[in-house]
Formats: C-alpha cells, sequence, structure tokens
C-alpha cells in the first residue's frame, strides 16, 4: 500500500491512487492512517482515481474521517503528482467534490489554479454571530467548500481560540472553515485559519482564496492579493465575476508504504 507524502506551504497529505490500494478508505481507516502516533500523520488523504472518460478526481479525507470538498493546497499537490506520473490531461482538468478546476504547472515548482467563481451564500455583507459571548463580524463565502472569514488585528491571538467554536456553531450545520484575516496593504492580508474536520493549519489554499474574495469586494482590496499564511505566501486573483485564480507551491517530501503491522490493523476497520 504505497503512498507520497506532499506538501503545499507546510499543509501536507498523502497522496494514494485508488486504483493501487487494495482496501478503501473509510472514515475509520482514514482516522488511523492520518493519525502521527499510531500511523502516518498529515493534515489530510489525497484520493486520487479516474473516471470512465480518463479525467482525473481528487477526493479529499480529513483527519476526523470526513471528506472536503475541495483543498486548494491538495489540489496543487495532485496537479504536480500527475505530471510527475505522466497523467495530467492536456487541459489540466481535475475534479474534485466542489466541481472541476483547471491547472497548469509552471516550471518553478508553482501551481497555478482556476477554483472556480466563488459564491456569496447569504449576500455580499458580513454579518454579526455571537461565539461564547463575543460579537463577530464574518462574511460567508462558498469556494465549493464553505468558509467564514474574519478581520482581526491579530489573526494569531484568536485562531485558536475562536476557530473551533465557530466551526462548529449552529449557523453552520455542515459545520465551516474559518480564516482570521488582518489587511497588510492595498493587495495585501495576513491570514491564520482554523480548518474544518482537522485544526490550526500552515495554510489553507480555498481559504486564502475565500479571504482575498472578501478582501476585494467587502474591503477594497485590489487584485491579485498576496495571502501571507505561517506556511507562506499564496497569490489569489479575484476577477469582476469572483472567478478565483490561485498560484502557489508543491512539493513532494517522500514516497513510502505502509507496513503489514498497519495493514493488518486497517483491514479490521471498516
Amino acid at each position: 500500500m504505497k503512498f507520497a507524502k506532499w506538501h503545499g506551504l507546510g499543509n501536507h497529505h498523502l497522496v494514494v491512487e485508488r486504483s493501487e490500494w487494495p482496501l478503501a478508505i473509510t472514515p475509520d481507516r482514514a482516522r488511523r492512517i492520518l493519525d502521527p502516533n499510531v500511523g502516518v500523520g498529515g493534515d489530510g488523504i489525497l484520493e486520487v482515481s479516474t473516471e470512465d472518460d480518463g479525467t482525473p478526481r481528487m477526493t479529499v479525507w480529513n483527519t476526523d474521517g470526513s471528506q472536503a470538498e475541495n483543498c486548494g493546497n491538495g489540489i496543487r499537490i495532485v496537479a504536480r503528482h500527475l505530471q510527475d506520473t505522466g497523467r495530467l490531461p492536456a487541459d489540466g482538468r481535475i475534479l474534485t467534490g466542489g466541481g472541476p478546476v483547471g491547472v497548469r504547472v509552471l516550471g518553478d515548482g508553482r501551481v497555478e489554479v482556476r477554483m472556480g467563481r466563488a459564491r456569496f451564500p447569504s449576500g455580499e455583507a458580513r454579518e454579526a454571530l455571537a461565539v461564547d459571548g463575543r460579537p463577530v463580524a464574518l462574511a460567508e463565502i462558498s469556494m465549493g467548500n464553505p468558509h467564514a472569514v474574519i478581520e482581526h488585528d491579530d489573526p494569531d491571538a484568536v485562531v485558536r481560540e475562536l476557530g473551533p467554536a465557530i466551526e462548529v456553531a449552529p449557523r453552520f450545520p455542515d459545520r465551516t472553515n474559518v480564516e482570521f484575516v488582518r489587511r497588510d496593504g492595498p493587495s495585501e492580508l495576513t491570514m491564520r485559519v482554523w480548518e474544518r474536520g482537522v485544526g490550526e493549519t500552515l495554510a489553507c489554499g480555498t481559504g486564502a482564496c475565500a479571504a482575498a474574495v472578501a478582501g476585494v469586494r467587502l474591503s477594497g482590496l485590489e487584485s491579485p492579493v498576496t495571502v501571507h499564511l505561517l506556511g507562506g505566501d499564496l497569490l489569489i486573483a479575484v476577477d469582476d465575476d469572483l472567478e478565483v485564480t490561485m498560484t502557489g507551491p508543491a512539493e513532494e517530501i517522500y514516497r513510502g508504504e505502509l507496513s503489514p503491522e498497519l495493514a493488518r490493523a486497517l483491514e479490521v476497520l471498516s
């Protein structure tokens, strides 16, 4: 049961080929594999499969066993993985649970991703939300997956304090990713993220897209926006129709194979 370990700005994932794994990935198995103490560890599993027409698909498994509709850092990783294995389509089209995206692998280890159109499900405005008795103003944005973007002068100070409560707030019955952002210039943001089903991570690609969309539409930022994350920077372009393009790196760390002991342990899990 082979895998490759990759990261995008420190957001680290296992890449596995569905056709090469004798066991289907399930929530219980994903939790065990991603457990850093008794498994391989990671922020997620990127399961690569191929549709009947030859189009590749990325399925994202979180550390809690849930699936995410999309993963911005993950799609860059999968794009480079497909290119390295000679299977990246000429049109760069990859399917995700949040819809198709288009990728272009650049020559410097970076990947440009056409992420699709962002949406404001509740309208282009911020709304008030009480969290643990404290008021916050958030913008709800969908990048195929849900995001709550909150402006704050010190994102580091609140991401672990408010992120968990906002993720599971009744306002979001399917939970949400939470981004705390600070404007640093006319085209610049600092962002910290609490990811749904994972917790705080060094980077979130779809979260950076959502933060840039909120910044452009609600705070007057100029596109493209440089988003500073703990793991590094992403460049996010937002056009007038809310079509979003993300550019950032992806890097392979190592390749490995699950031990026979871990494989046997996975067999008994449903």
